[in-house]
């Protein structure tokens, strides 16, 4: 089996508990040293790591904030944005290497498992990518990562064409005019709902999204990203 990030051939020493790990493995021990897991305190609301366990300053904006307060419970993400993860996810979402989805599998599931099991979530939403933007690429990276949770998915929101996200300044993320708009919302009707995305940056897009689906009728809504930036 080759790692499917520097596409070299995976050895590992033979013995019973290697070859049963071999199933789950596909990244060689090298790329996988190279990421980040996101670990000690963090801040309740976003997960980004800090020294303390208390609310961020930006979480605390955006609760003083009456029309974003409680619109997103909280987001939970599973690694630290490095240069290594910056490169991996070039190749992952503008490279068009959709099968490194499967390098996240097994941490994606872990980590809804351990934090949103006790959440009673009823489905997944996947962050959408407008018409345009997915003709270009291909598919939808955070429709991949939602694949691997056990819940059911829903894809009912979605999302008008503007100008890439990652080309946007911190402020104008913010500032932004909300781009998502649902097909339905009978569905969503006093449930909660987990939303997929591959980064936290701002949370910006979480929020609006978070905010549609609020106004549909959804009853909370929670975040579960692969990055932290």
């Amino acid at each position: 089996m080759r790692c499917l990030i520097c596409k070299q051939e995976i050895s590992v020493e033979p013995s019973w508990t290697s070859l049963l790990l071999l199933k789950d493995s596909n990244t060689c021990e090298s790329c996988e040293q190279q990421f980040e897991r996101i670990t000690g305190p963090t801040c309740p609301g976003c997960y980004r790591p800090q020294q303390t366990s208390d609310i961020c300053p930006d979480c605390e904006k955006w609760e003083k904030d009456p029309q974003w307060k409680q619109t997103l419970q909280k987001n939970v993400s599973i690694y630290k944005y490095n240069d290594e993860m910056k490169e991996v996810l070039s190749l992952y979402k503008f490279r068009g290497d959709a099968a490194l989805a499967q390098v996240f599998a097994k941490e994606i599931r872990h980590t809804y498992k351990k934090h949103y099991t006790t959440s009673a979530i009823d489905y997944t939403i996947p962050i959408p990518l407008s018409k345009e933007r997915l003709y270009e690429r291909g598919f939808n990276q955070a429709k991949l990562l939602a694949n691997f949770i056990p819940l059911n998915q829903l894809d009912i929101l979605q999302r008008a064409h503007h100008e890439k996200q990652s080309k946007k300044s911190r402020q104008q993320r913010l500032s932004s005019e909300n781009v998502f708009f649902l097909l339905e919302s009978s569905k969503i009707v006093g449930k909660n709902i987990l939303l997929i995305d591959d980064i936290y940056t701002t949370g910006t897009t979480l929020r609006h999204a978070a905010k549609i689906l609020i106004q549909g009728g959804a009853s909370k809504v929670f975040s579960l990203t692969l990055i932290r930036s």
